[in-house]
């Protein structure tokens, strides 16, 4: 089992990365390999819907979003984790993911997903609410928790103060790993869902 780490933060050893080790204890109890790709720090560029990727099968800007498809490919999970800038993610992350999930093309369905946030008091909610919809467009479950994947702290390193929101992450790691070892052994027993032929509806009609 292999499990990609997205930190959207800027900062690597910020309260977002308290959150990201936490999870990673309990992958490595579990077995589970980790690799943390640091992206907030990145000079990551927004999608200009140019159509390259739908023939290329990869983003035209060769930068760390190619790299992450690659890995992500192979991953059997993917955590992104973000600190909180009004009520959002952080841009740069969220540049990455638009680009990281229209532009390659391999089948994402039944790699698990969760997403954690981190903010000093608020938007959290918000911003999980944002990640978590690239996993359901792309039909990858999504791992939950005992309650909304949050973590709290403003100050570097506050976030470790934050017993309750470090027990809800440390679950979420358990619950993710059960579950990806659960879609493994549904893949071997049953195969994925069948799928049909994508139907498209515009909303304006002729």
């Amino acid at each position: 089992m292999k499990v990609l780490i997205l930190n959207g933060s800027p900062k690597a050893n910020g309260n977002t990365m308290v959150a990201v080790n936490e999870m990673i204890k309990v992958f490595d109890e579990e077995g589970v390999e980790t690799e943390v790709v640091q992206v907030g720090n990145k000079d990551v560029r927004g999608c200009v819907s140019c159509g390259s990727c739908s023939e290329k099968g990869k983003c035209v800007f060769d930068d760390v979003v190619n790299e992450i498809a690659s890995e992500l490919e192979t991953a059997d999970g993917l955590v992104v984790a973000s600190p909180v800038y009004y009520a959002s993610a952080n841009a740069t992350l969220i540049a990455c993911l638009d680009r990281l999930f229209y532009s390659s093309h391999f089948d994402k369905t039944m790699k698990a997903g969760a997403s954690v946030v981190v903010a000093r008091r608020g938007g959290c909610s918000a911003t999980f609410d944002e990640l978590n919809k690239y996993f359901t467009i792309s039909g990858m479950p999504v791992a939950s928790s005992q309650y909304w994947n949050s973590v709290h702290g403003g100050a570097p390193g506050q976030a470790a103060k934050d017993l309750e929101g470090l027990q809800t992450v440390r679950t979420l790691a358990r619950n993710m790993t059960f579950l990806m070892k659960s879609i493994a052994l549904g893949k071997e027993k049953y195969g994925l869902p069948k799928k049909e032929e994508h139907l498209w509806t515009n909303f304006i009609s002729d």
